[in-house]
Parts: structure tokens; C-alpha cells; sequence
């Protein structure tokens, strides 16, 4: 009797919002000539919209009458032109490592613009952050002890974090009996300490969570006042969602993918994706915080910080990178299977670190033919490989519709991948070059892109 498979299922399609900042790049033939140049993968990082997204999240907190001070998360990428724009912008910078802070004031960033997080930091960390008047997230009661046993010569600034109580499987903060005694040893500390308010991290990227527990910051930050200590901010962390790809299509994607879609019929659960398309993002989602209701009641977030006189911080990285930049790798060989492809090109998936979540990079590759290759053929469905000898190194499991059979020489660029994806796992496994970035600008004149590459 013979066997009768499953009928293999259309290709899902998922492309990136339009881009036409993007699109002129694409169509200048530079990055062909980058390819050759650098003869590697790639990635291009575009400062312009960085500089964007930083406007747009400082004008929310202006039009709503906050006072508020923005710090990147550089943990999103680790290139240093995005540092630079802060400094020149008198913007902080979100750094959990030695590495980072003084990376950070090596590319004009100032002490006292630096908030330090993460949890259990080294004491050479925390001493380096005092004597540079940065911002510590004290994140565990030992953590403070430590501080306050330094000496730096300089009162500590700390903030407290608050363990979220909606989340309580977080292993960040501080809980409420920490809190309390944190609070008391930070007012029997006199000088050595400057307790200037709370923070939190949350996960996820709901807004209404993230109003309701910076509405219970504030009231902490009064009940710290009564104790002689300054608490006059808080921090409500990163967290603001980025929109890649339309509603419609990201609604139709997760109704119709299942296995027969992705390469060797992989399974991947909705909740396994990052939310591609989300309808409030970026400084839209910071304005929905600051126009919440903590609790539901009451006046909204917005007022009880200008009541209180509180100031706000924020800590975004994705969403200040959006747009601002992508992924280039050049096609090396096509492999024929029934009904699809296996493209293969010149890096490997720890340059797209979705694919080691156990997850997967769904804003598709765009195909550029190499010069003079021309784009006719029919639609071509492939998967996307990396140069190595592992078979679960792919950086696209998905068949991906591209409008043509891909050719060697030919480019595929991974859109809007500067937050997170481009160096959170880079490894130069098999000796292969991480791939540089490389920074371009648009002269005001109209002229030709300008490029350099950013280390």
C-alpha cells in the first residue's frame, strides 16, 4: 500500500514594514560593495533613525509634562556609534558590566549619565560606578551592604529595585521585608549613601503592568521622604515593544504556520515568537504608561509624577534601535529538495540570535541580485543556512517565498536587526569572521552614502 504524505502547505510570506530609508541603501548597489570589501557577513547600522527613536520617546515625556531623563540599554547592541549618539545628545546609557561602563565613558558618555544594573555586581564594578557618580540599581540587600562598606571616597547613588509582585518567579529585587530594611540602612548610612529612588524590571511588554507598579514606585518614593532620603525618581526599565511587520500579516502568520512550513517540519509553538507586530510601540508605548491609571483609579500616571515631583527613567534599547539597522549575508550555494530550497551563505545563525531561543527571525530576508544578475524566474520557497557543519544551523527555518531562485553571489539582508540580534550570540565558530558593522550615512547634500565601519 503506498504511503500518501501530507500536502505541503503554500508558503507563509511575513515581510518587514516599507522602508524607504532602507530601500535607497538597497538600490545604491553599496552593499554589493561592501560584500566584496569586506568579503563576510555584515551588518549596517543607520545612527539617523537612532537619533529618531531618541526624540520620540524624550517628546512624550515633554508633551505630557514629565520629567524625565532617557538611557539606552546598550546590552541591545554592542556598536559603539549608538554610545556616541548619546553622548552627543546628552542622553545616559543602561550598562551591567565593567566592560560596558567603560565603554561607555570612553565614547564621551558622562559618570553621572551611566545607570548601572544587573544583579550581583563585582566590586570593582561598584567601585568604579561610585567614583564616577553613576546611577546603581541596587538589585539584593548584600549588594547594598557592599556598597556601603566601599569607602569610594563619594556618596553612593542608588536606587532600590523592587521585586514585581505580579511576576513572582522574577529573580530581580528586592521584596517587601529587603525593601524595608534596605530603606532603614540606607537612612542610618548618612553621607556614604544618596538614595534618589526605586526601579524595577519587568518582562514582557504590557504597558498597564508597568503604570500600575511605577504608581506604587511613587508612593514608596513619599514614604522614603519621611525617612530624610531624597527619593525623588524611579526607573520603570526597558520594555517597549517594536511593530516589524503588519497586523494583518502577523494575524494570518500565527492562524496558518504550523510544521509543514518550516524546514525538516519543525514545530514552533505561537508563544515561542517574539510579538513581530504590536499595536502600541516605541515612545507610543510610553505614552500609554504615562497615561494609565496606576491601579486603575485616580489620576493618571503622568499627573501623580508631577504631583509628586518625581522624575521618570527609562531604560529602552530595542526600541531605540529600531530600523536602525540590518543584516547582510551573501549567498554561497542553493540545494534543490522537493518542493523548496536550502540556501546556504556565508555566516552562520549565531549572528541572528532568535534562532537560539528556540525561536526564530520571522521579518524575512530580502533578496538583492548580485550587479547586473537581473530578478527574473519564478517564486523560489527556501529555507536559509548557515556556513557550518551543524544541521540545526539555520538561520531561517522557514520556507521563505523569495520572488526568485537565489544565486550565488546574490545578498539576502535580515531587516531591522540592530536590537538584539546581530551580537547577542556571535561566536566566531569554524574561525569564521564576526561580521562587522558598518555605519552609514546619508549626506544632507544628496550625495552618494557615506560608510565607515564602526570599531
Amino acid at each position: 500500500m503506498a504511503l500518501t504524505l501530507p500536502a505541503r502547505p503554500d508558503p507563509l510570506t511575513l515581510p518587514a514594514h516599507p522602508d524607504p530609508l532602507a530601500d535607497g541603501l538597497h538600490a545604491s548597489g553599496l552593499l554589493h560593495e561592501l560584500a566584496h570589501g569586506l568579503d563576510s557577513p555584515f551588518h549596517y547600522l543607520l545612527p539617523e533613525r537612532f537619533d529618531a527613536n531618541l526624540a520620540a520617546f524624550r517628546a512624550a515625556l515633554a508633551d505630557t509634562g514629565v520629567d524625565g531623563h532617557v538611557y539606552y540599554a546598550k546590552k541591545a547592541n554592542k556598536a559603539s556609534v549608538f554610545v556616541e549618539r548619546c553622548a552627543e545628545a546628552g542622553a545616559g546609557v543602561d550598562v551591567a558590566s565593567l566592560g560596558e561602563l567603560r565603554d561607555a565613558l570612553g565614547h564621551g558618555v558622562r559618570g553621572e549619565d551611566l545607570v548601572v544594573t544587573g544583579p550581583a555586581k563585582s566590586g570593582h564594578l561598584l567601585r568604579v560606578a561610585v567614583r564616577q557618580g553613576s546611577l546603581i540599581a541596587v538589585d539584593a540587600p548584600d549588594e547594598l551592604r557592599r556598597l556601603l562598606d566601599l569607602g569610594a571616597g563619594r556618596p553612593a547613588r542608588v536606587l532600590l529595585r523592587r521585586h514585581p509582585p505580579n511576576q513572582p518567579r522574577s529573580r530581580f529585587g528586592l521584596d517587601d521585608a529587603q525593601l524595608g530594611r534596605a530603606l532603614r540602612d540606607c537612612a542610618d548610612a548618612g553621607d556614604l549613601v544618596r538614595m534618589e529612588g526605586f526601579s524595577f524590571h519587568l518582562s514582557g511588554y504590557d504597558t498597564r503592568p508597568r503604570t500600575d507598579l511605577a504608581g506604587e514606585l511613587v508612593e514608596l518614593c513619599l514614604k522614603a521622604r519621611t525617612l530624610g532620603l531624597p527619593a525623588d525618581r524611579i526607573s520603570i526599565g526597558g520594555g517597549f515593544a517594536v511593530d516589524y511587520v503588519d497586523a494583518a500579516a502577523w494575524e494570518s502568520f500565527l492562524a496558518e504556520q504550523r510544521p509543514g512550513h518550516y524546514h525538516a517540519d519543525k514545530a514552533f509553538g505561537t508563544g515561542d515568537f517574539y510579538p513581530y507586530h504590536s499595536p502600541v510601540a516605541g515612545a507610543d508605548a510610553l505614552r500609554a504608561v504615562l497615561a494609565g491609571s496606576p491601579g486603575g483609579t485616580g489620576p493618571a500616571l503622568a499627573e501623580r509624577l508631577r504631583q509628586a515631583g518625581v522624575t521618570l527613567l527609562l531604560e529602552p534599547g530595542r526600541a531605540l534601535l529600531d530600523r536602525a539597522g540590518s543584516s547582510v549575508f551573501r549567498v554561497q550555494g542553493v540545494k534543490d529538495r522537493a518542493g523548496y530550497g536550502i540556501v546556504t551563505v556565508d555566516g552562520t545563525s549565531l549572528s541572528l540570535s532568535e534562532q537560539w531561543f528556540n525561536s526564530e527571525y520571522l521579518p524575512e530576508p530580502r533578496l538583492l541580485p548580485a550587479p547586473g544578475a537581473g530578478t527574473a524566474g519564478s517564486p523560489y520557497p527556501a529555507c536559509v543556512g548557515g556556513a557550518s557543519c551543524l544541521d540545526s544551523d539555520l538561520l531561517t527555518w522557514r520556507k521563505v517565498p523569495f520572488p526568485a531562485r537565489p544565486r550565488v553571489g546574490d545578498l539576502l539582508v535580515y531587516p531591522n536587526t540592530a536590537g538584539y540580534q546581530m551580537d547577542s550570540n556571535e561566536s566566531p565558530f569554524h574561525e569564521l569572521p564576526l561580521p562587522p558593522k558598518v555605519v552609514v550615512d546619508r549626506p544632507g547634500d544628496g550625495s552618494r552614502y557615506r560608510w565607515r565601519l564602526d570599531r
